[in-house]
């Protein structure tokens, strides 16, 4: 009979690519992920990994046992979710992921409502980009992944994760307070077609998001700066470097010399909790879907 843990430390090192990155993930030392590894070679009686300087990959015996053993994670998270359902109460530990925005915007109001209601459940909370976040989630490294998506960029996620609606957020244009259109009651993208951009860098989704919709509008984006940080966006704006696009969402006080105006079609994405499908019944993941829904609700 294999050993779970031995199949956890496995799917750990398969996961992060080496024995260091395993032990911090498990909490324990590498000297003990070795071990593990070690007891299961000779329980399979074959090698599982093999050594590429620092890191490791696995054997194609190992890729066939990972096979099983993702199964097998996956028949352990849904029985520990029944059993923890079953029990009733909202203990334990879960990790929380959140973009910018949502960080500021719905976090500290869902923790909150955690910390209040639930206070035997310890929550770890960390500011992540979906990019980063989800696949995070997928591997079991994440818990619960805030997630955005814009209305003519949808966001694919993987079959094995759920996912909740939690609010419609608006996104406006930030433009230097002496621009021409700035006092305008709403503006099109067709009245920005020269403008050059303040925005977040290549790869993020608001990056690809802001060139696919100036593109299928006819126009080609002027990228004239790029900032992962809002606050760092809206001070190029004010010192009239372009414009930018500024979520409403988690959004800061605006500095002096900017002036934000509606887009007309409104830009709108969409937020949403996402979860795993096997840990879908534990009541810390059914916690912190309500303490976000109830976030997200308009005062």
């Amino acid at each position: 009979m294999l050993n779970v843990d031995r199949l956890r430390a496995l799917h750990a090192v398969a996961n992060h690519g080496s024995i260091y990155a395993a032990s911090e993930v498990l909490h324990v030392t590498t000297s003990a992920v070795s071990q593990q590894l070690a007891k299961l070679e000779r329980e399979v009686g074959q090698s599982l990994l093999e050594r590429i300087g620092r890191r490791v990959r696995l054997t194609d015996a190992g890729a066939l046992l990972i096979t099983h053993t993702q199964q097998v994670m996956s028949l352990l998270e849904q029985a520990e979710a029944e059993l923890d359902a079953h029990r009733g109460a909202v203990t334990g530990q879960i990790t929380i992921a959140a973009f910018a925005t949502a960080a500021r915007g719905l976090a500290p109001k869902a923790l909150d409502f955690l910390r209040t209601r639930h206070p035997q459940l310890r929550v770890v909370f960390r500011e992540q980009e979906p990019a980063d976040s989800v696949p995070l989630l997928v591997r079991r490294d994440l818990d619960v992944v805030i997630t955005q998506e814009w209305n003519n960029a949808p966001l694919a996620l993987p079959p094995e994760l759920a996912s909740e609606f939690l609010l419609d957020d608006v996104a406006d244009i930030a433009l230097p307070a002496k621009h021409r259109l700035a006092r305008k009651p709403s503006v099109s993208l067709a009245d920005l077609a020269d403008e050059s951009w303040v925005t977040w860098q290549t790869g993020s989704i608001c990056h690809d998001w802001l060139m696919h919709t100036l593109r299928s509008h006819g126009h080609e984006p002027r990228i004239a700066h790029t900032a992962m940080e809002h606050s760092t966006q809206l001070a190029l704006v004010a010192a009239g470097f372009g414009a930018a696009v500024i979520p409403r969402l988690g959004r800061e006080a605006l500095p002096k010399g900017v002036k934000v105006v509606p887009a007309n079609p409104a830009l709108r994405r969409r937020i949403a909790i996402a979860w795993r499908v096997d840990s879908g019944r534990r009541t810390a993941i059914r916690a912190t879907v309500q303490a976000f829904q109830a976030a997200a609700k308009p005062r």
